[in-house]
């Protein structure tokens, strides 16, 4: 099946940069594209993309306000599925947009390979999450609460320590490794957890996690 994305960015030259990258890609279709954050809430509406690389800053309106209006009402699961782009690895606007529901952030100047890679990852309902960069500014930003208990929002203490790892960018493999499950046993408690916290994806779940005080921040690196 072919990824349908649009492109959300006020510089004209990044745009031409991004959609001359994914056309070539035998499995991703660029659909549209847009240079401020109202002309992608109107395209997210016509075109129903299955994937958004929304820049953060633009002018009318800005990328996290467009990823507001863009998902809500939108049930997880569904699409479209938004990837923030960004400048900065501590942009303080991406923290907000995990919140209204984006998947994942990228920064501008990654390279080719990863921005394909991010594209097809969303779009197959995972989150983007690069952990060396989405820990530090979920730790920056979130407002922790003291620790809940191990069976916070309904979860059970294996899903809750599935969850804890998860918030600390750990891959379904390390979980496994770290827990010495099966990797399959974790993807099953990985989907249960979205299921019973009613999140979208991973992204959601690093968030949940750090607002509710299911583990709490380190240190800054």
């Amino acid at each position: 099946m072919t990824v349908r994305v649009l492109v959300v960015d006020d510089q004209e030259i990044v745009r031409a940069g991004f959609i001359a990258l994914l056309d070539g890609q035998p499995d991703l279709e660029v659909v549209g594209q847009a240079s401020n954050g109202a002309e992608a809430v109107e395209l997210a509406e016509q075109l129903v993309p299955d994937v958004i690389l929304m820049d953060v800053r633009m002018p009318v309106l800005d990328g996290l306000a467009a990823t507001r209006q863009i998902l809500a009402g939108v049930a997880p699961g569904e699409t479209p599925r938004v990837i923030m782009l960004t400048t900065f690895d501590l942009d303080e606007y991406v923290y907000d947009a995990l919140r209204a529901g984006a998947s994942g952030f990228l920064l501008k100047h990654s390279s080719p390979d990863e921005l394909t890679a991010a594209v097809r990852v969303v779009a197959a309902g995972d989150a983007l999450l690069a952990p060396s960069i989405t820990r530090r500014l979920v730790e920056d930003f979130a407002k922790v609460q003291p620790v809940l208990p191990a069976t916070a929002g309904g979860l059970t203490p294996r899903e809750t320590d599935v969850l804890r790892l998860i918030a600390r960018g750990q891959s379904n493999r390390e979980i496994a490794a770290t827990l010495v499950l099966a990797e399959q046993t974790v993807k099953t408690h990985v989907s249960r957890i979205l299921t019973k916290l009613d999140l979208r994806d991973r992204a959601q779940a690093v968030v949940y996690a750090y607002e509710a005080g299911v583990v709490a921040p380190g240190p800054r690196r």
